[in-house]
């Protein structure tokens, strides 16, 4: 059986199919030619008995009688007609003393009857007769029934009657049952193995189509896909499953190519990034080295840029594990974050880094169900054409002037579409020219909290339209940086003392939050606009350089974005520039491990 197996197991499918179908077949033909023989055996020998019974019940239907006394003698016996075999055997010795047997064929081939003894079997209304089993000169079997001595008397004739009926009608009969049944059998089996064949080839049609695509996926052709088949058969799921795993395999080469390609060129890029300070630090060494350096203003001189170099080398490598560690998708700390503190934070940290430019905070916007709002473009509209020239013509606040009078600042000016909410700010710090926010002099008294005009944590429906907050649930430090690079980006790549804004838009049919950081630079090219947020991608390499970027701030953006479900892109800011838009999944129900209760505080955190 082990040797056999082998063999069985390289046969191909459609080979045993056929096998198994015909097998099953013959088996189940032998089963019926055995049961249909050994029941047709018995029913022909049966017949032959009971011609034996009506002819011992009388004899006359074979042996005849005479027509005057009714009696038979030698000579009835003598004319018995053939097939029967009719002998009268003496009961005392066993004798044969008349038969029918014909002349013309040997003694010895006659059936022996001499043996027959009298065994009488009684049956009501049928003279005594018993039914034996015997064989002639050859050993065919005859059937021979005995009728006693005394049942019929004559005058010529004493002993007892043997009747006898050879077998070769019923053996002869079973030969040609039995020929006819293996020619029908053997007839079946060809067509059955030839059908089988056919429709097993039929029906493995498909599976032989799934081979072929296979193979042809696996020599490199990935856009081999099959045919659509009937969904509700096996072959057609199938099918539909081996078509989405060849897409899913597909999209996977798909995604290993161009991560091996991102990867080499970040290699590259990163190499390239590094061997440029470490090629500075060098020649400044050996230009120590060789002499050059021959006064101490030339060596303070290369120290600093051997020390700025090392710097930028140090931020790159910052840079580098920064985006290694977000790559790692480690679970961070996260907690309930109010985006509009965030950037106002922002435009203080902004004013004090660059005191010559104007840098503003624009009122939040919430954009409700039937507002006027196009999600590609900037949530604050054409009312950001020529502010740059306006700020640039509003008059500057030197830092030693003294603040206004009036306790307050000046209200923000409301955005030109949607509905805003007004905000007064407490300044945590003095204010900063550029700024148009003044600080409440120390002195006065503190303006009392507005009324809350809802549970921050409520539904939105539960909020009085325009006062839903920018609530979102992450990490303040990563959106804080987010935010930094943006304001820092737009501070590298705009002309000095261009204008810039903040803002904060609530989308509520979107759920969602974003910042928005607006400048009035050069903008970016439409081309260029999917391709910045990827590693050490820079439209001007030396211009990069030169204002000290390395190319990977907006990649570590998109990277803090993904972590937090949402996502980063730029649109053009009306009237020229870039508008770089943080787009954060709206909080409207706090967390389950910030909620205060989880039976009165469902999750509900929208993205």
């Amino acid at each position: 059986m082990a040797q056999r197996l082998p063999r069985w197991d390289q046969l191909s499918l459609r080979n045993q199919l056929t096998l198994v179908n015909v097998g099953l077949l013959l088996l189940s033909l032998l089963i019926a030619g055995i049961g249909t023989t050994l029941l047709l055996r018995p029913t022909l020998v049966n017949q032959v008995d009971t011609s034996l019974l009506a002819i011992a019940a009388d004899p006359s239907l074979v042996v005849g009688a005479d027509p005057t006394t009714g009696q038979f003698g030698y000579e009835h016996v003598r004319a018995a007609p053939q097939p029967y075999y009719v002998a009268v055997v003496d009961s005392s010795t066993g004798a044969l003393r008349m038969d029918n047997w014909q002349q013309n064929q040997p003694r010895t081939l006659a059936p022996e009857v001499t043996s027959l003894g009298r065994e009488p079997y009684s049956q009501p209304g049928v003279p005594d007769y018993t039914i034996t089993e015997i064989r002639d000169g050859l050993g065919s079997p005859w059937r021979a029934v005995t009728i006693a001595e005394g049942a019929y008397q004559a005058d010529q004739v004493h002993g007892t009657l043997v009747v006898a009926m050879p077998m070769s009608a019923v053996n002869a009969t079973m030969a040609s049952f039995l020929a006819i049944f293996f020619g029908f059998a053997l007839s079946v089996l060809i067509f059955a193995a030839a059908l089988t064949r056919l429709l097993v080839s039929m029906t493995l049609q498909p599976l032989r189509q799934v081979e072929s695509t296979a193979m042809a996926f696996a020599a490199g052709d990935y856009e081999q896909r099959l045919p659509e088949s009937t969904p509700n058969t096996e072959v057609g799921r199938l099918s539909r499953s081996l078509n989405s795993m060849l897409g899913h395999i597909d999209s996977a080469f798909d995604d290993r190519d161009r991560t091996i390609h991102q990867m080499r060129r970040f290699v590259g890029d990163a190499s390239h990034e590094l061997r440029t300070p470490l090629v500075t630090v060098r020649g400044y060494a050996e230009l120590y080295r060789m002499g050059a350096l021959d006064d101490e203003d030339k060596v303070g001189q290369a120290m600093d840029r051997i020390e700025g170099e090392a710097k930028r080398m140090a931020g790159l490598v910052e840079d580098l594990l920064q985006l290694a560690r977000l790559d790692e998708d480690r679970e961070m700390p996260k907690d309930i974050i109010d985006l509009e503190p965030i950037a106002e934070d922002a435009v203080f940290d902004t004013t004090a880094q660059s005191p010559d430019r104007r840098v503003r905070l624009l009122p939040t916007r919430v954009v409700l169900d039937g507002d006027d709002y196009d999600p590609a473009q900037s949530a604050f509209g054409a009312g950001l054409a020529g502010r740059g020239a306006l700020d640039a013509a509003a008059p500057r606040v030197d830092d030693d002037a003294p603040a206004p009078a009036g306790d307050e600042a000046p209200e923000a000016e409301p955005a030109a579409s949607g509905k805003g909410r007004r905000r007064s700010l407490r300044l945590r710090r003095p204010a900063l020219p550029s700024l148009s926010l003044r600080r409440r002099p120390a002195s006065a008294e503190p303006e009392p909290e507005p009324e809350p005009t809802g549970d921050p944590f409520a539904p939105m429906e539960e909020f009085d339209d325009g006062d839903v907050p920018a609530m979102i649930y992450g990490n303040s430090d990563k959106v804080r940086q987010a935010v930094q690079n943006l304001v820092g980006n737009a501070l590298r790549y705009t002309p000095d003392g261009s204008p810039l804004e903040l803002g904060v838009v609530v989308d509520v049919p979107r759920r969602r939050a974003v910042v928005e950081v607006i400048d009035h630079g050069e903008g970016v090219p439409a081309e260029a606009r999917t391709q910045i947020f990827q590693r050490f991608w820079r439209a001007d390499t030396s211009r990069a350089r030169e204002t000290g970027g390395t190319g990977l701030g907006l990649a570590i953006v998109s990277a803090i974005m993904a972590a937090h479900e949402g996502g980063v892109d730029v649109v053009e800011t009306p009237g020229g520039g870039a508008t770089f838009r943080l787009r954060f999944p709206l909080l409207t129900a706090p967390p389950v491990e910030s909620a205060p209760s989880t039976a009165d505080a469902p999750l509900a955190a929208d993205g």
